[in-house]
């Protein structure tokens, strides 16, 4: 990466909802499955708060949930996410230079039609009462498309977190116990998304502009893309963490796709005990165990 220009492809987190007043049971679910879960707080907005399972990698999983049921024709562009995977994060900046205008230049170029929002501040405010403040560029729709569109974005290319307070302050690496986990888990190996055999060549396209690098692999149905290490870990060693882009495979897959359509379907994590390996739910999400930390 050139001196002065900012990296478009550091996983930060993945967003896991849950209904309505259900963080603490969406807690015990990943306590079962063997993950450590840390205090999270409570968004500027009021309407969602969070808990962390954070891994020595640097990555983290957000448990959110809605604090109220919303009312109908709200606007939040998680408001009518179903429950499980609905959204991930890449690491962005304090604003200079802009990742939604370094986006939006190559997509240009490229003629992907990805385009960011340009950021805006958010944060949160944790439970020991420290107050956390970041800026978020969103994916906005494709020129042409409707504002209805809005919300199916989300989810389907990231969005990009950028800290304006410490980072260690959102992801809380300290005391060293809070990445240490039962099931040995050690960091994020995969993230694994779905699109229709008709539209993957376009998402692809829309995603090698985000990420600002082509694919290490690629089919007419399947790409991978090497992220880049988080630079803020716990000493965390192996392999950099991976975006797979597939067309489905399977009818698990396939129903997925038709009753969420295009995003997030899986999450890959990496475990320093081999004999842990196999898939599990949350319930509301798929997760694959894997030893070691590649594809």
């Amino acid at each position: 990466m050139v001196s002065g220009e900012v990296s478009t492809r550091i996983l930060d987190h993945i967003v896991h909802l849950t209904p309505p007043g259900s963080l603490a049971e969406s807690v015990e679910a990943f306590r079962a499955l063997g993950f450590t879960v840390t205090p999270g707080g409570t968004h500027a907005d009021g309407l969602t708060a969070n808990a962390l399972v954070v891994f020595a990698d640097g990555i983290y999983l957000e448990l959110l949930h809605f604090t109220r049921p919303l009312p109908a024709g709200n606007t939040h562009p998680w408001g009518t996410k179903e429950p499980g995977w609905i959204d991930f994060a890449f690491l962005g900046n304090g604003g200079t230079p802009s990742v939604a205008a370094t986006i939006n230049a190559r997509a240009a170029v490229e003629g992907s039609a990805a385009r960011y929002a340009a950021e805006v501040r958010g944060g949160r405010t944790r439970e020991d009462g420290r107050v956390l403040e970041w800026l978020i560029s969103a994916p906005l729709p494709a020129e042409g498309e409707g504002k209805g569109e809005v919300t199916e974005v989300r989810g389907r290319l990231p969005f990009f977190c950028g800290d304006l307070t410490p980072r260690k302050w959102r992801v809380p690496l300290e005391p060293l116990s809070n990445s240490e986990h039962a099931n040995t888990a050690t960091g994020i190996a995969h993230v694994k998304l779905l699109a229709t055999s008709e539209g993957i060549q376009a998402y692809a396209k829309q995603l090698t502009s985000v990420l600002g690098v082509s694919p290490r692999e690629s089919s007419g149905t399947s790409f991978v893309w090497e992220l880049e290490k988080q630079p803020l870990h716990n000493g965390a060693q192996g392999g950099t963490p991976v975006l797979i882009l597939s067309a489905p495979t399977d009818d698990e897959e396939r129903e997925h796709l038709q009753a969420r359509g295009a995003g997030v379907y899986e999450l890959g994590v990496a475990l320093t005990d081999a004999s842990k390996v196999g898939v599990a739910r949350t319930p509301y999400g798929r997760v694959v165990f894997k030893a070691g930390d590649g594809v």
